[in-house]
């Protein structure tokens, strides 16, 4: 059996709720409960740790602290990883990395993955449950099905609880642009004390594009890459914005959006350093806060020199203003909010309170037309 049959296999066991927990101790359970808990902001951590269990179930002998093949009998985790644990947990909707759990600095660092471990994984409570789970695993026999099975459960609770029904526009007819941005700007600027926030204004505009690219000449032959994480980073992304858009295989167009952060020279410097390696023909840098005001004068200097430089027209706006924009470009705004709708809903790493924030103030408009 493959690497992949296997985590499908233990995946199958927690959809039918298959029970290890008495064979867990109370230390594991929390272990597992601070890794479940934590999975879509620290998916790398639960990638490589899906990694080794499945490795050291069809290689008993392997010390799988020993993670790279240049530690001393050490193997490749990021080779399984890459060709068969992170596609599979894309196919089963779980959280996963770009392309593998060992992109991220806090995992790659070329040491055993023993208590002392000095990588410096973000959460310091799930660092403690990661790197005591493989202690139990290689130093106290503990079998990883169990742990793994039992953690598929958690995360799968989460997954159910984190479901949203959003009911749709009631009367299409009605719907007005000045009436989606009045909804799109009480949905961003709402503070939901939590993370993935900033997701929102990147889903309505990879909403939007993919409506443009139908029906605007600019963007035949055009294409819009599918959205990435959110927290992943632009090394291991290696992509040059939040939404890019390919012609002819191409980077026709790149378009990075800050929903909490003003446009300063400072992301006109990182923009130039994308536009030099990726070569798009439009860059464009929106945010919902606007531009820092006494840096006017520098942002436009490096807007001109990339033009001159390198023929790439730099666009910065805010938000509301370039979505109202393009609302008017498109032939059926309810064909815009049912997309957008449809990827809020269905968007895993959102948390339940944005979803259910939009679901109410959908339901506002729909009792106002």
């Amino acid at each position: 059996m493959e690497y992949n049959q296997e985590l499908e296999k233990l995946y199958k066991e927690a959809i039918n709720n298959q029970d290890y927990s008495e064979k867990l101790s109370k230390d594991e359970k929390q272990w597992i409960d601070a890794i479940s808990e934590k999975c879509f902001s620290q998916k790398g951590v639960f990638t490589v740790l899906v990694t080794l269990f499945i490795y050291k179930i069809k290689h008993p002998d392997q010390d799988i602290r020993k993670h790279q093949k240049q530690i001393d009998g050490g193997f490749s985790g990021r080779t399984i990883d890459t060709h068969y644990i992170t596609p599979t947990l894309k196919k089963l909707g779980f959280p996963s990395m770009a392309e593998s759990g060992w992109l991220s600095r806090s995992l790659e660092q070329p040491y055993p993955y023993t208590l002392n471990y000095e990588g410096k994984i973000g959460n310091l409570e799930v660092k403690t449950a990661f790197l005591n789970l493989i202690d139990r695993v290689e130093t106290h026999n503990q079998n990883p099905k169990y742990i793994l099975v039992e953690l598929f459960k958690k995360i799968i609770d989460i997954q159910k609880q984190n479901i949203i029904e959003i009911e749709p526009i009631a009367n299409p007819d009605t719907l007005t642009i000045d009436k989606i941005i009045t909804l799109l700007d009480k949905q961003f600027s709402y503070n939901y004390h939590t993370s993935y926030g900033s997701k929102l204004p990147v889903i309505a505009f990879y909403s939007i594009y993919t409506i443009l690219i139908d029906e605007l000449s600019r963007y035949n032959n055009c294409i819009v890459k599918k959205l990435g994480s959110h927290t992943t980073s632009d090394r291991t992304s290696k992509s040059a914005g939040d939404i890019e858009i390919y012609k002819n295989d191409n980077l026709f167009e790149a378009i990075e959006i800050k929903l909490d952060k003003e446009i300063d020279a400072n992301l006109l410097r990182i923009a130039k350093e994308k536009i030099i390696k990726y070569n798009p023909t439009r860059y464009y840098i929106l945010s919902y806060i606007g531009i820092k005001e006494e840096e006017k004068q520098e942002i436009q200097d490096i807007i001109n020199e990339v033009k001159q430089k390198h023929g790439c027209q730099i666009i910065i706006n805010g938000v509301l203003p370039t979505l109202k924009y393009y609302l008017r470009l498109i032939e059926n705004l309810n064909n815009f909010f049912e997309i957008y709708s449809n990827l809020i809903q269905n968007d895993t790493e959102l948390k339940s309170i944005h979803k259910k924030i939009f679901q109410n103030l959908v339901k506002e408009l729909n009792n106002e037309i």
